[in-house]
């Protein structure tokens, strides 16, 4: 049955590529790279709320007219932190000290973000190590990233909220209207998840095999936001100050793993489908007593290549045949590597030992 599965995933690209993508995932640690770029996003978060709460104390102060807008714009309704702006308004008070820290605290998770991604990027791509940029050119590169995603994201911002808030408009917007602010906001993250892909990998990235995976994450990151917006405005709203402030961090933690996470799977999809690095055998990452597919060997050469750390090392990747029981109980040949007959295994690519040299 389970040579059945595998001659079937190998002919039907629909699960073949998934299946590929998973194993890929997996063999990247993508999971642990999806957290550490949570991590750093979410450790900025804060320094920004207080960077936010402190120019918004400057702003606010002797200023009755400012203090209404706030008061009345939809600040207020946000849950917890909408009655506390509420209550306290005429007591926001500028510090100093608090807008530096929010500045170097959020600045120091922003690049966080950046590098983590950058790596996830260069590692899912399998970028030798000495084309990567150094330590201080990749930090560098991160930064100027931030401030092209920090103008993305303030106008993506815009353009949502611009579709979510009749108030905007005085009256309630036009259908059209609200479309064409979402097809914006979503060409805006397509075209930065693209600049991210083909900048972070130096140039590995083409954009052409990549623009069908970037569209693909813009809009699974709009349905996210979408999620995130419904949360807030009907599980939190009304909710009590100690409720909702748990509510509001587990929610806030989700959905920052949830866009982590989209970007890793999308990036590992436009790897997998630009390299074709599929079908893979269905054993692969449970047995070595499996023949590896061309896929197989050419994932397994690159992550050789990815650790090539000086440009005039060379390192060899050999696969041996493997010994392959069948069901009488003898062994493969393990001079040719040709199952015995009756094992219904895929034949090896080529005969006998595979070398791939990686420069």
């Amino acid at each position: 049955m389970v040579r059945r599965f595998d001659a079937y995933q190998r002919e039907h690209t629909w699960i073949g590529l998934p299946l590929a993508v998973v194993y890929k995932f997996g063999e990247d640690q993508g999971g642990y790279l999806t957290a550490l770029i949570a991590y750093y996003a979410f450790l900025s978060v804060f320094p920004v709320l207080l960077l936010l709460v402190s120019v918004l104390g400057f702003l606010l102060h002797n200023d009755a007219h400012f203090q209404k807008q706030v008061v009345d714009s939809a600040l207020h309704q946000f849950p917890v932190i909408g009655d506390q702006i509420g209550e306290n308004i005429r007591s926001f008070h500028g510090n100093t000290l608090a807008v530096v820290t929010g500045v170097i605290g959020g600045l120091y998770g922003a690049l966080g973000v950046a590098q983590a991604a950058q790596n996830t990027l260069l590692k899912i791509w399998a970028v030798p190590r000495h084309d990567r940029p150094n330590p201080l050119r990749s930090r560098l590169r991160s930064l100027l990233v931030v401030g092209v995603f920090g103008v993305g994201l303030a106008a993506t911002t815009a353009l949502t909220s611009l579709a979510s808030d009749a108030r905007a408009f005085g009256v309630h917007p036009v259908v059209l209207l609200r479309i064409a602010a979402t097809v914006l906001s979503t060409a805006v993250n397509t075209g930065l998840l693209l600049f991210a892909y083909r900048y972070f990998t130096v140039g590995t990235v083409r954009l052409r095999s990549s623009a069908g995976t970037a569209l693909a994450a813009a809009l699974a990151w709009q349905f996210v936001q979408w999620a995130g917006t419904y949360y807030v405005r009907h599980e939190l709203r009304g909710a009590t100050a100690t409720y909702g402030l748990f509510g509001i961090v587990l929610g806030l933690i989700t959905w920052i793993y949830l866009g982590a996470l989209i970007f890793v799977l999308t990036a590992e999809v436009a790897a997998v489908r630009a390299r074709r690095l599929w079908p893979r055998s269905l054993l692969t990452p449970f047995t070595d007593n499996v023949v590896l597919s061309r896929a197989d060997r050419e994932v397994y050469t690159s992550y050789a290549a990815t650790e090539v750390f000086k440009g005039f090392q060379h390192v060899e990747v050999r696969f041996d045949p493997p010994t392959v029981a069948s069901p009488t109980g003898t062994a493969a040949d393990t001079a040719t590597g040709t199952p015995p007959p009756g094992a219904g295994l895929p034949a090896q690519d080529g005969s006998g030992d595979a070398k791939d040299v990686v420069p």
